[in-house]
C-alpha cells in the first residue's frame, strides 16, 4: 500500500518522509489552509529531493491554467483536485490528475469509481481537519484503486487493514504542530502502512 505525506511545508520533513518510505509528498497551494505553501518556496524543496518520489500538489477552486503553471513552476507531477471541478476544465489540466471525492454517504464511493482517486470526509473546509471515514462504508467492494485520507494516524492505521485500498493520505496525523512533521510519527506511521497486507 502506498503512502503520501500530505502538508509538507519544508525540506526536513520532506526528507524525513522519503528516508522513512513515503511514496509521495503533497504541497498545499490552497491559500486558506494552515499548512500552505507557496510555489517559490514548493520549488526549492522539490528541487533538492531524490528522484522517484511523486510530488503532489493540492489545489482548491484553480483553474486549469492556474494549475498547469504551478506545475511548470514547481515541477510537481501530479494535481489534487479538491472540489468538483468542471469536467472540461479537467480535461484542460495536462499534468496527471486525481479528483477527491468529499464523502458525505456511502452512496458516494460509487463516483468516478473506474479511475483513481482520493476519498476524504467530508467537512466544510478543505482537508486536514482530522475527520475520519466510517470503515464500514467500504466493507466488499473494490477498492483498489481508492486512495483513503481523513483522520488517519500512527493509533489506527492499523484498522484500514484487509480493505486492499491503493494507498493511505496522511497530514494532520502526523504533525507535531499545524505545518510541522513529527518524525517518530511519520517513521511510525509508514512503518505500519507498509506491513499492512490487502
Amino acid at each position: 500500500m502506498r503512502v503520501k505525506i500530505c502538508g509538507i511545508t519544508n525540506l526536513e520533513d520532506a526528507l524525513i518522509s522519503i528516508d522513512a518510505g513515503a511514496d509521495a509528498l503533497g504541497f498545499v497551494f490552497y491559500k486558506k489552509s494552515p499548512r500552505y505553501i507557496s510555489p517559490d518556496n514548493a520549488k526549492n524543496i522539490i528541487n533538492q529531493l531524490p528522484p522517484f518520489v511523486e510530488k503532489v500538489g493540492l489545489f482548491v477552486e484553480n483553474s486549469s491554467n492556474e494549475i498547469d503553471e504551478i506545475a511548470n513552476e514547481t515541477k510537481i507531477s501530479s494535481a489534487q483536485l479538491h472540489w468538483d471541478i468542471d469536467p472540461i476544465e479537467f480535461s484542460r489540466i495536462k499534468i496527471n490528475k486525481i479528483r477527491v471525492i468529499r464523502a458525505k454517504s456511502e452512496n458516494d464511493l460509487d463516483l468516478y469509481k473506474n479511475s483513481y482517486r482520493f476519498v476524504d470526509s467530508y467537512v466544510e473546509s478543505f482537508g486536514g481537519a482530522g475527520h475520519r471515514l466510517n470503515l464500514d462504508w467500504f466493507k466488499n467492494r473494490d477498492n483498489r484503486k481508492i486512495i483513503l485520507a481523513g483522520g488517519l494516524n500512527v493509533e489506527n492505521i492499523d484498522e484500514v487493514a484487509g480493505f486492499g485500498f491503493y494507498g493511505v493520505d496522511v497530514s494532520s496525523g502526523v504533525e507535531a504542530y499545524r505545518g510541522k512533521k513529527d518524525k517518530n510519527k511519520v517513521i511510525e506511521f509508514i512503518k505500519k502502512v507498509k506491513r499492512i497486507e490487502n
